[in-house]
């Protein structure tokens, strides 16, 4: 659902600013007229305008059921980022959105479900392991395989802890770097494929993370038998204005911002492989 004008920001109170990581943070904002804001899909997204600094594309990463609040995870890598999450509480920001097409929560009911993330990328999965937990029954056994650079880059610790206590949720997490104490998994997330039970006939998977994860994650599970239809990834890059307009974020015929983020894998298979597409 969008606001009525898609152009047009509506100004958004900045509730709280927590700190994920060394450089993430997680912003819960309030719109000003919440009848624009009432719901949103797991994996849209919203355009975010810090005043008299710029906009960004940023993931919805919080509950679906909350009405009331909009939840934003943000790496502070440039000025735009960084301009957002030294936002303070009661600052006012601009929010346009949700854009764009999310996770198949309806296609995947009666079917167990693989979440595969990388890095910031499991903010925008957040929502729809949100969903599957708030509505259990509707879905077989959940999976997610969480990688992160290091220990200390791991995102939303506490609710991974939470989430591993739900029936039928398995949840594995890894990192690239782990220094002499760490004693948990050390290697990208597709080593962590091993370790799974996986029925490619009932499974439905939902991956996001950098492309380069993706491409990967998408040749492994098709080697372990799930068909291109049942692999959804989340693409979000070189977004501008959320509406398809600007022609930034084109991917070979489609728009991400409004084709996507999420894309079936199917439709977008012969264009994940080539670089510079």
């Amino acid at each position: 659902m969008t606001a009525p004008d898609s152009f047009l920001p509506v100004p958004a109170l900045v509730r709280s600013v927590t700190r994920e990581t060394q450089d993430t943070f997680t912003l819960e904002v309030c719109p000003e007229h919440q009848s624009s804001f009432d719901a949103f899909e797991p994996g849209q997204f919203s355009m975010l305008y810090v005043f008299g600094v710029a906009e960004l594309p940023i993931s919805i990463s919080g509950d679906p059921a909350k009405r009331n609040t909009l939840t934003y995870t943000v790496r502070g890598v440039g000025q735009a980022t960084n301009a957002l999450v030294n936002s303070g509480r009661n600052d006012w920001i601009g929010v346009r959105g949700p854009f764009g097409r999310g996770w198949p929560m309806k296609q995947a009911e009666g079917k167990d479900v693989l979440v595969v993330a990388g890095g910031i990328g499991l903010a925008p999965l957040r929502p729809a392991i949100y969903h599957m937990l708030a509505h259990r029954e509707l879905y077989g056994r959940i999976t997610v395989l969480y990688g992160a650079r290091s220990p200390r880059d791991l995102l939303f610790r506490k609710e991974l802890q939470r989430w591993r206590k739900s029936p039928q949720t398995q949840v594995l997490t890894t990192v690239d770097y782990g220094g002499v104490s760490y004693r948990g998994h050390v290697g990208v997330v597709t080593t962590l494929f091993r370790r799974l039970r996986l029925d490619p006939a009932k499974t439905v998977a939902l991956a996001c993370g950098p492309e380069i994860m993706l491409r990967y994650v998408t040749m492994d599970l098709e080697a372990r038998g799930l068909t291109q239809d049942d692999i959804y990834i989340s693409m979000e890059r070189n977004m501008k204005c959320g509406t398809g307009l600007c022609g930034h974020c084109q991917f070979a015929s489609a728009f991400v911002c409004k084709d996507g983020p999420v894309f079936p894998f199917r439709s977008v298979a012969q264009w994940i492989h080539k670089y510079e597409v």
